[in-house]
């Protein structure tokens, strides 16, 4: 028997992992970050079970959410992550708590990478408020710059 859509978006993630990202989205979107987004990444990857995606205007705020998310889930969860990459450009860093898969993307990267378009097959994850409202930020920061958007909205 094939599963329904309904049942082929089930969220599988374990509620540890639902935890961190909600925390870590929270302390994203504390932080000004755009377009926060998480996908259940548990069926069909056996590393992790969840992806949080955000993004920020520039290197300094991206680091400044990256610091924000460790500390966050540090205190808050005795959460440290097992690995943490792209520290030196600023432009994309990654951090792998085992169960979640962090990642803060500088806007354009975003744009360029695209990882909503790779995922968009999963279950997306419920997230705070705070977090959902920073859906689209980035196409209104870059309005308000007159930054030129290659790809369209970040959704």
């Amino acid at each position: 028997m094939f599963p329904t859509d309904d049942e082929s978006q089930l969220v599988t993630a374990t509620d540890r992992s639902i935890e961190l990202v909600n925390t870590a989205a929270q302390a994203a979107a504390d932080r000004l970050a755009h377009d926060i987004i998480a996908y259940d990444v548990s069926d069909v990857l056996s590393i992790t079970d969840a992806f949080l995606l955000a993004s920020a205007p520039n290197d300094r705020q991206v680091k400044s959410i990256v610091d924000e998310i460790e500390e966050r889930l540090n205190k808050e969860l005795g959460a440290k992550p097992v690995r943490r990459e792209g520290d030196r450009d600023a432009r994309w860093i990654l951090l792998d708590y085992v169960d979640i898969v962090v990642h803060v993307q500088h806007s354009e990267e975003r744009v360029f990478y695209a990882l909503e378009r790779l995922w968009k097959d999963c279950p997306e994850l419920s997230l705070p408020d705070d977090a959902v409202k920073t859906r689209g930020k980035a196409a209104e920061h870059a309005a308000l710059t007159g930054a030129d958007e290659t790809d369209g909205e970040l959704s």
